[in-house]
């Protein structure tokens, strides 16, 4: 009987671990005060969504580029991914010692992470969804006034990104239920090539004359939009076939 036992409280965590990476989790949506500071309004509204609990995997992806040749690594074109492409992998269709089957999939671009989502019936989450769903901790919908709680993002920011990734699904639940939004991958979202854009087309390519969301500017009277500003500037310096080892993605979907 020990015997038994021993072998399920072992099998507990590999459990949890297929739950979390398969699972959506329902946000309630509502007013948000967004970092990005929108001339006229003070908040956003956020309509009730659902979203990945973790991002997507390797072996989530190995199933979808199995599913969809022309994803491949090798076969998809190049104006929608990069020679960089899943350059990790053993294989197009085999993964190897660098991408173990749990862990976050990187070197993916937007139009293949598009792709993915729009396989599963889904989509990528809207950078407004994302940052209300950032905005959360362990227990507290928005931690953004805690400095403990930005400190520890900040922390994860400073990292080298040359190290091995973490399987998905090991951090703590926020308080909706979504795991790994930080101290693991930088994650598309479906607006990105939206965050640095301007009304006025003469601006454009200028970052000095460049609004945020053409409407409005980042606000930085507040000391914890700098994490924001770091995502906003990523994102942004990307284009969709770009990728690269630390950016992921996790899907969204409207509430069913």
């Amino acid at each position: 009987m020990r015997k038994w036992l021993a072998i399920a409280a072992a099998l507990l965590p590999v459990a949890a671990l297929a739950a979390a990476g398969s699972g959506w989790v329902k946000l309630p949506g509502g007013s948000f005060r967004s970092a990005l500071k929108y001339e006229d309004r003070a908040s956003v509204r956020i309509a009730p969504f659902e979203l990945m609990a973790t991002p997507v995997t390797n072996a989530q992806f190995l199933a979808f580029v199995k599913d969809n040749p022309q994803w491949r690594r090798g076969s998809a074109p190049t104006v929608f991914a990069e020679s960089r492409y899943l350059q990790h992998w053993a294989g197009p269709l085999a993964l190897g010692a660098n991408a173990q089957p749990q862990q976050p999939v990187v070197n993916v671009s937007w139009f293949a992470a598009d792709a993915y989502c729009k396989a599963q019936g889904a989509r990528l989450p809207d950078w407004n969804e994302w940052e209300y769903v950032a905005a959360a901790d362990e227990l507290r919908k928005d931690a953004r006034k805690d400095p403990v709680w930005r400190e520890r993002i900040l922390a994860w920011y400073s990292r080298p990104s040359n190290t091995a990734l973490p399987r998905v699904g090991l951090q703590a639940a926020d308080v909706y239920g979504v795991r790994d939004v930080h101290g693991l991958v930088w994650e598309w979202t479906r607006d990105y090539s939206a965050l640095l854009v301007d009304a006025d087309n003469r601006k454009q390519g200028d970052p000095d004359r460049t609004k945020f969301c053409g409407a409005g500017a980042l606000s930085m009277d507040d000391r914890e939009n700098y994490a924001v500003l770091m995502r906003v500037a990523m994102l942004s310096s990307l284009d969709g076939a770009d990728v690269t080892r630390n950016l992921g993605f996790r899907c969204a979907r409207n509430t069913r």
